[in-house]
C-alpha cells in the first residue's frame, strides 16, 4: 500500500510546443526509482492522472512531461499553474524500471511515441553509463521533445507526417529494417497500438517476453 499523498510547490512550467509542456515542482525529498509514475492532481482521487517522472534521480526537483488534452479534466489546469501554487502528488509507483546491476553488461532499446519519451529521459539522466538507442515516433519534427538531451548517435526520430527526422514513417516501419539484438532489453512506452504492434514484431524476431517491458500512455 502506498503512503499518503504529499503537497508540492510549483517551480514553473516550461512550454515545448503549443500543447506540450514540462511541469517543474519542488522535490521535497521525494524518493523514486527511474521509470516510476506519480499521480498529479487535486485532493480528490478522481481528478488525478498518472505521469512518468521526467527528471533524474540526481535532480533536486521533480519534472513531468505533459501533453495538454483538449477539454481534458486535468492537463489544461496543470498548464495554467504558476510558481508558488500547490499540487498534490502521490507516492511514486510502477514497475517500468531497470535493474541497475544489468546496466554494465546489457544494451537497451527504448521505443516511444509522443510524450511516452518521458521515462526514457529519466533513465538516461539517472544512469549516465547506460548503453541505449532511443527510437521516438512523432507526427511532426517539433514534437521531438528536448532531443538535445540525448546522445546524438543514440536518438532516432521517426516522423510519420513529414520528412524532417531520421526516418520517414512509423517506429514499426523503422524496426522492420534494422538488426535486432537478441541480448538487449526492450522498453516500449506510448500509445497502446504502438506497443501492441512493436511487441508482436519483437516476438516474431525471437525476443522473449522476459526482455520486453511496456508502459501504455493512451
Amino acid at each position: 500500500m502506498m503512503n499518503e499523498n504529499g503537497i508540492h510547490k510549483v517551480i514553473g512550467v516550461r512550454h515545448l510546443t503549443d500543447s506540450c509542456y514540462i511541469l517543474k515542482l519542488e522535490r521535497n525529498n521525494l524518493h523514486f526509482i527511474p521509470g516510476q509514475v506519480i499521480l498529479l492532481g487535486e485532493n480528490k482521487e478522481q481528478d488525478s492522472r498518472p505521469y512518468s517522472i521526467y527528471s533524474s534521480i540526481h535532480d533536486d526537483f521533480i519534472e513531468v512531461l505533459i501533453k495538454e488534452i483538449e477539454n481534458g479534466v486535468l492537463s489544461p489546469k496543470l498548464k495554467g499553474l504558476q510558481p508558488g501554487d500547490l499540487i498534490t502528488i502521490s507516492p511514486p509507483h510502477g514497475y517500468f524500471t531497470i535493474d541497475p546491476t544489468d546496466i554494465p553488461e546489457k544494451e537497451y532499446l527504448f521505443i516511444a511515441t509522443g510524450t511516452g519519451i518521458g521515462p526514457f529521459h529519466c533513465f538516461v539522466k539517472s544512469y549516465p553509463d547506460i548503453r541505449y538507442r532511443l527510437i521516438h515516433g512523432v507526427k511532426y519534427s517539433h514534437e521531438a521533445y528536448e532531443k538535445f538531451e540525448y546522445k546524438q548517435d543514440c536518438y532516432i526520430l521517426c516522423n510519420s507526417r513529414e520528412k524532417m527526422g531520421d526516418f520517414n514513417g512509423r517506429v514499426t516501419d523503422y524496426l522492420k529494417n534494422i538488426a535486432i539484438n537478441p541480448d538487449a532489453f526492450y522498453y516500449l512506452c506510448g500509445s497502446y497500438s504502438m506497443i501492441d504492434d512493436v511487441f508482436d514484431l519483437l516476438s516474431e524476431k525471437g525476443i522473449p517476453k522476459s526482455k520486453i517491458k511496456t508502459e501504455g500512455y493512451y
